[in-house]
C-alpha cells in the first residue's frame, strides 16, 4: 500500500455505528501514528448495539460523542473514508477546497435489519469484522508499529 496517510477521517449518515466503529478500529491498529476522526451528515446517538458488539472485542464506543461535518474544527485530512453513498456526496464537496484522497467503501447500514435481538447484533457483528478485515488491509501494522489494545476511548 505504500506509505501510510498520517489523518483519515471516516465518514457516514449520522456517526452512530459505521464511522465510530472504523474510527476506534484504526485507532486500535496504529495508536497515535495516524490520527483519527469520524463524522456524519447529521450528528445522532451512539447505538447501543453499536456499543456492544465493540465491547465484545475490547473497544468502548459507549463515550463517543457524535459530530456532523459542520462541527469538524479542522477539514484538512490526507484521506477521507466515506462509508455511504449520502456522506461520500459531502467527502467529495470537501476536495473542491482541501486536497486530499476520498475512498468510498460502501458499508451495509446494520439498522436496517429487523428481527430478534441476537439477529440485529449479527448484523453488527458482520459490518464490524466487515470493517476491521478492510482497515487491516487499507492501513497494515507492521511488527512494532502494531499498537493492538490501544486507542480505546
Amino acid at each position: 500500500m505504500g506509505t501510510l496517510p498520517t489523518s483519515v477521517l471516516f465518514c457516514c449518515t449520522m456517526n452512530a455505528i459505521r464511522s465510530p466503529m472504523a474510527e476506534v478500529l484504526l485507532k486500535r491498529i496504529h495508536g497515535t501514528r495516524i490520527y483519527v476522526d469520524s463524522v456524519g451528515l447529521r450528528a445522532g446517538e451512539v447505538d447501543p448495539f453499536a456499543v456492544i458488539v465493540m465491547d465484545e472485542i475490547g473497544l468502548d464506543l459507549a463515550r463517543h460523542r457524535t459530530k456532523s461535518f459542520d462541527d469538524l474544527e479542522d477539514s484538512s485530512y490526507d484521506l477521507i473514508v466515506s462509508l455511504s453513498p449520502e456522506a461520500h456526496h459531502r467527502a467529495l464537496e470537501l476536495t473542491r477546497t482541501n486536497a486530499c484522497e476520498v475512498e468510498f467503501w460502501h458499508t451495509f447500514d446494520p439498522s436496517v435489519v429487523e428481527g430478534s435481538r441476537d439477529v440485529r447484533l449479527d448484523a453488527f457483528r458482520d459490518v464490524r469484522d466487515w470493517l476491521e478485515a478492510r482497515i487491516r488491509q487499507r492501513f497494515p501494522a507492521s511488527g512494532a508499529a502494531a499498537i493492538e489494545g490501544s486507542g480505546s476511548r
